[in-house]
């Protein structure tokens, strides 16, 4: 059972030429049932960043630290 979770940055982060900000929230569906988007290296999340805002999520040595999670369902 898939679990939907919403990332939202939690600060303006500016790294190797890229910016991530607040305003940058994404919406992502695990394929597997987990409490933590992160599990495995956040896959749907840097491929979700990179489809909506074309931001490279590796590029700007992103962490879990940087975001808050919301559980939506």
């Amino acid at each position: 059972m898939p679990k939907v979770f919403r990332v939202t940055p939690k600060r303006i982060k500016r790294t190797n030429g890229t910016v991530l900000t607040p305003q940058m929230q994404v919406t992502v569906t695990t394929l597997q049932h987990t409490n933590d988007p992160f599990y495995n290296g956040a896959k749907e999340i840097k491929e979700a960043y990179m489809r909506i805002y074309a931001f490279d999520y590796q590029k700007a040595c992103c962490n879990k630290n940087d975001f808050q999670v919301e559980v939506l369902g």
